[in-house]
């Protein structure tokens, strides 16, 4: 059957494929135009697994949250390079997979949007695009009782945060933004376990007697050191907020609008590893 140029041009809107491809793929498939959908998609998904060793350092980590503010969505897609994460068709994709988990009510790969699944849409993605791309990271988030959700993007598109919240809604936007910037390991004392408090007071324990200090005076350094840095630096109640870098979060929470962070989440491009440079 011969292949016209309006077969080879439908079968490129239809699928946005290269144009040798889908006329190769139309040949082989001898003019059958859904064949030659499933022969494109198939492609990819060689080409897919041929590209997944390869180092994923950009992409788009996002959050959104339903209008109720009682469920978010979010997502991380890694791809090779800053020039296909600022892509436009690159974004429209990754919001349009989060979102369709925040529709779904759950997150992974198997979730279907717009009638084919995550993992379809980032296969379909990587035949067109021609780089290794990955869904690394995807998460629902509900909160519970009178909670709220409220969420951050960072403007470079590697970073994106969650707070469950009681209180203001300004007040908690902000900490999602501080989630970001200061990037806490844990949200309260209440959840360190007692290994990670004793590997850091036997630190600053050894820290102190490399200083001179006796051993009584080096204990109580330590212990000092775990209330006033230890903690300070890594749980976000008592971080310091971004906004001037003197109050306490829980401080700033109670004077904006009297509530807490329940709960939150960080997703991030490129903390996986994974992948090497080689082609």
């Amino acid at each position: 059957m011969a292949i016209t140029a309006q077969d080879v041009k439908k079968l490129r809107d239809l699928t946005d494929a290269p144009m040798m491809d889908c006329k190769n793929a139309l040949t082989e498939a001898d003019g059958d135009m859904d064949r030659a959908k499933e022969i494109l998609r198939e492609k990819g998904a060689a080409a897919g697994a041929k590209k997944a060793g390869r180092a994923t350092k950009e992409g788009i980590a996002k959050f959104v949250v339903a209008a109720d503010g009682k469920t978010a969505a979010g997502i991380v897609v890694e791809c090779e390079t800053d020039f296909v994460s600022r892509n436009d068709d690159f974004k429209a994709m990754v919001d349009s997979l989060v979102n369709g988990m925040l529709q779904a009510g759950r997150a992974g790969g198997d979730v279907v949007v717009d009638g084919k699944s995550v993992d379809e849409h980032i296969a379909d993605a990587v035949g067109k695009i021609r780089e290794n791309i990955q869904l690394r990271a995807s998460e629902f988030v509900t909160a519970e009782g009178d909670a709220k959700l409220a969420s951050y993007n960072h403007h470079d598109g590697k970073w994106a945060s969650v707070v469950a919240y009681t209180g203001g809604e300004e007040a908690a936007k902000q900490v999602a933004v501080h989630v970001v910037a200061f990037k806490p390991s844990f949200l309260s004392r209440d959840d360190i376990s007692k290994d990670v408090i004793d590997k850091e007071y036997n630190f600053q324990k050894k820290r102190a007697l490399d200083e001179g200090k006796p051993e009584n005076i080096a204990e109580n350094i330590a212990q000092g050191r775990i209330n006033k840095e230890f903690y300070q630096e890594n749980v976000l109640l008592e971080q310091l907020i971004y906004l001037d870098n003197k109050t306490k979060v829980s401080d700033y929470l109670a004077q904006n609008g009297g509530g807490t962070i329940l709960a939150y989440t960080l997703l991030a491009v490129g903390l996986s590893g994974e992948g090497t440079e080689e082609d």
